[in-house]
């Protein structure tokens, strides 16, 4: 009974006990080892091809891992609303783990392909475990104290991935670069294990093995297109048009199949909530822009402003620093409040003005200047970023926790594929473009292998055709930016139809005695015990 006891504090908005801070500490860990693996990896990947060949099967390595990380988000928060989010997590973790090691120790690239698979199978668990834990911990009131700390986490990854990565590389090999993940999923899988005491379940109805098929199928045709798509594949090729038919058709049949089974994998229902489709949409659109806006800064620094390579992640520092300190501020004060419309409006206009500002770089653009507009785009992440997931999770019921986090993470995960699929499209066009303007058909044949050169590439080019290049990369950052902001602007609309519906666990909510089942504290059966 005291066990309960203790949990009762989450929901009503008193101090958070010690052990929970403790989960939190354990969760981030996991949260790091969701995102910091693709960037050591991402740094690796030359010293990889060197040593197990295979050059032509390289993207395959990127793409394995993001196809099952995306195609297993939703039905890790569906099994995670079934049978209990403890098992579920501590499951996805060992997942991870065993494709971090396997990956680790593969001798030849078919080998890391497959173990990169059972590796981005474990990580879709991975982040939604983390906001669905979180949900069931922290009420959505108390939440924005800790919105800081996981702003913080992605800043960590993102700066630190690169150098990570390049160290391990050079000092002990590629192979570290996977085995790095083994201690500290040792860790976080230890202090789950002994602080986190969450109710088990055992859900009566069956597993949707056909919805989540369905699910699963769309999803990889969707990931598909938008990796294939103007590489490998032209865009109205019979490859990528019979994906996106297989994709609709897919998904149609799904919602078909949702609608009859008794316990489906994505609930049709949360999306009756206007508040959760517009985050959803919102989400999707933040995805979108951010994914493909930080695939192209660092582009632009190293090749037209001449920044190094190999500090890649310190040049998006001051994006990165105005998001954690926009977070954690937005966090506080939602906390203190109650409101949180206002942060989510400031955020579609912050990014919609930083991309704007940002589509203004030329060749003469100072560094110190785009690192002024970087943080205006920061700021408004930082508002989004966490707030989003925040009226996601309130706007669902607690049984529901799982695919609401899952659906918000997946959203978002499918919108930075399109961006970085769209805006690549856009970028290379307009540089091929550039370059026939500049230099005649010449320059714009040179560009067709590719519309980025590395260092080495570009200081083997003379003279005239180097400062064309400059210009054209600039022109096709200025085109990506631009219609970047012009999307923003539908995140930005959407905002201001989002209803402020008062967060759970605050002064605002209801006597529980009164409150209908989507706003009811966790009951004695589901409160975490011991914690």
């Amino acid at each position: 009974m005291a066990a309960t006891q203790a949990t009762a504090p989450t929901e009503t908005g008193a101090r958070q006990p010690a052990s929970v801070r403790v989960v939190l500490f354990a969760l981030m860990i996991a949260m790091l080892l969701a995102m910091l693996d693709n960037m050591i990896v991402g740094t690796a990947m030359p010293t990889i091809v060197g040593e197990l060949g295979g050059l032509d099967h390289l993207s395959w390595v990127v793409t394995a891992y993001t196809l099952a990380t995306a195609a297993s988000t939703p039905i890790w928060g569906k099994l995670g609303d079934m049978y209990g989010r403890k098992g579920v997590f501590l499951t996805s973790i060992v997942i991870f783990l065993i494709g971090s090691a396997t990956s680790g120790m593969a001798q030849d690239m078919g080998q890391l392909i497959a173990f990169r698979a059972v590796q981005g199978l474990g990580a879709g668990g991975l982040m939604v475990g983390v906001m669905a834990i979180i949900g069931d911990l922290i009420p959505p009131r108390e939440r924005g104290k800790y919105q800081g700390m996981m702003a913080g986490v992605m800043a960590v990854a993102m700066i630190g991935g690169p150098l990570v990565g390049g160290t391990i590389t050079d000092h002990l090999g590629w192979r570290w670069s996977f085995y790095i993940n083994l201690p500290l999923g040792a860790i976080a899988l230890a202090m789950i294990t002994a602080v986190l005491h969450l109710p088990k379940k055992r859900a009566r109805a069956r597993i949707d093995y056909v919805g989540a098929a369905l699910l699963t199928v769309g999803i990889t045709a969707l990931v598909l297109i938008t990796t294939w798509g103007g590489t490998e594949y032209d865009w109205l090729s019979a490859q990528i048009v019979g994906l996106g038919a297989l994709g609709v058709l897919s998904l149609l049949a799904f919602v078909l199949v949702e609608r009859k089974v008794s316990e489906p994998v994505l609930p049709l229902h949360i999306f009756r909530n206007g508040n959760f489709s517009l985050v959803t949409l919102i989400g999707f659109l933040v995805g979108f822009v951010m994914f493909g806006s930080m695939t192209f800064l660092p582009l632009f620094q190293q090749t037209v402003q001449g920044a190094s390579a190999t500090n890649s992640g310190l040049l998006l520092l001051p994006m990165l620093l105005a998001m954690m300190v926009v977070s954690l501020i937005a966090g506080r004060i939602t906390t203190a409040s109650g409101r949180y419309k206002v942060f989510v409006v400031s955020g579609g206009a912050l990014i919609t003005a930083g991309l704007f500002l940002l589509s203004l770089m030329d060749t003469g653009t100072s560094r110190f200047t785009s690192g002024v507009f970087m943080a205006v785009l920061g700021a408004g992440m930082g508002f989004l970023m966490q707030t989003t997931m925040l009226i996601a999770q309130n706007s669902v019921e607690m049984k529901d926790m799982g695919v609401g986090s899952s659906s918000a993470t997946l959203f978002r995960t499918i919108g930075g594929s399109f961006g970085v699929a769209i805006f690549g499209a856009l970028f290379t066009h307009q540089v091929q473009d550039a370059m026939t303007e500049r230099v005649g058909p010449a320059g714009g044949k040179a560009m067709e292998g590719g519309a980025q050169l590395g260092a080495n590439g570009l200081a083997q080019l003379p003279a005239q055709l180097k400062d064309a290049y400059l210009h054209a990369v600039a022109d096709g950052t200025h085109l990506v930016f631009l219609v970047g902001a012009a999307i923003s602007v539908i995140g930005f609309l959407a905002a201001w139809f989002l209803k402020e519906v008062p967060l759970r666990g605050g002064p605002a909510s209801k006597p529980a005695a009164e409150e209908p089942r989507d706003t009811v504290p966790l009951d004695k059966a589901e409160l975490p015990q011991g914690v």
